[in-house]
């Protein structure tokens, strides 16, 4: 049996949550599954070991210019005619888009399970999938994603990074997709001295090439703590996986490499400043923090400059014991 799954949001975290329903399906039909997605989700980049996947098929839509292979009417049929040639038996679509039905059905797709259409408004980014699979594969889904790698891969991280396991390893996310995303440097930095006077530390730092992004790192790479710390900038999503695997905790912004932490079961600290809760908290190896004097947060919270490290420490604390 040839299933698809169609996850058509465009991040690396958009592509972890829906993971677990994802597996789900794949252990209903003892079949891999594989997966429809942008680009930008870096799919390829972070299940190539996952044995629930099959093949990672990415979909081009540029839309601003409507010139991705597969943007407009055009781009619709030939990426109809590109899922036909791989003769899938099941669709799963995870969003409620008529343009994705007629697709599967110009491709050819027999069946098609779909969430309602046109409910796109203010949608749930979790309870639509939960549904999905409970109303068609009558399935209770276990919200944890799970990433798999080689463990020649993470021996191999531990020898080049120098990985000791008698130090206290710590991922620090310090990117995110936007500025209102990435808590400051001053920050991390107050963490990372109540960190250090307790116990020895190596801290990894994951961020991205963007010029604020790199503002953040230099900052942090020409305090005291810079002998403690190993950039992750210029090592591809692929490379950095079994140096996460390995951390014993994480401390992210709302980027990818909390979502990717969380999923090779890495407790991971979630810094939550602008964006729904539930973006980190759906798993049980996240623990969000959230700006001081709010008691939620939305799209419109601007929280990056309230984050307590009080509060970041006394997690960590809590979660290393």
């Amino acid at each position: 049996m040839k299933i698809l799954a169609v996850q058509n949001r465009m991040g690396i975290g958009d592509t972890v949550i829906f993971l677990p329903y994802i597996q789900a399906i794949s252990e209903k039909f003892n079949s891999p599954v594989s997966l429809l997605v942008k680009q930008s989700s870096k799919a390829d980049q972070f299940l190539f070991q996952t044995d629930y996947i099959d093949k990672i098929i990415f979909l081009e839509r540029v839309r601003k210019n409507k010139n991705g292979k597969h943007d407009g009417l055009f781009g619709s049929l030939k990426l109809a005619n590109d899922l036909r040639q791989h003769n899938f038996d099941k669709i799963f679509i995870f969003n409620s888009s008529l343009r994705y039905k007629l697709i599967a059905k110009f491709a050819g797709i027999k069946k098609i399970y779909q969430y309602p259409l046109f409910k796109k408004s203010n949608q749930h980014i979790i309870k639509p999938a939960i549904q999905l699979i409970k109303n068609s594969l009558d399935l209770d889904v276990n919200n944890n994603p799970q990433i798999e790698i080689n463990k020649d891969l993470e021996k191999a991280a531990i020898l080049k990074f120098n990985i000791n396991k008698k130090e206290l390893n710590i991922l620090l996310g310090i990117g995110g997709s936007g500025p209102t995303k990435r808590v400051p440097a001053k920050t991390f930095l107050s963490v990372m001295e109540k960190i250090s006077n307790i116990k020895k530390s190596k801290f990894f730092l994951a961020t991205g090439k963007d010029s604020e992004e790199q503002i953040i790192l230099k900052n942090i790479l020409s305090s005291k703590f810079k002998d403690k710390c190993v950039p992750l900038d210029d090592l591809s999503i692929k490379e950095t996986l079994p140096i996460i695997k390995n951390c014993d905790v994480s401390i992210c912004n709302d980027t990818g490499f909390g979502h990717l932490s969380s999923a090779l079961n890495v407790k991971t600290i979630t810094l939550m400043v602008d964006t729904p809760l539930i973006y980190g908290s759906y798993s049980s190896n996240m623990y969000p923090i959230i700006p001081d004097g709010e008691l939620n947060v939305s799209h419109e919270t601007f929280g990056k400059d309230k984050i307590n490290p009080d509060k970041i420490f006394d997690k960590l604390i809590s979660l290393i014991n």
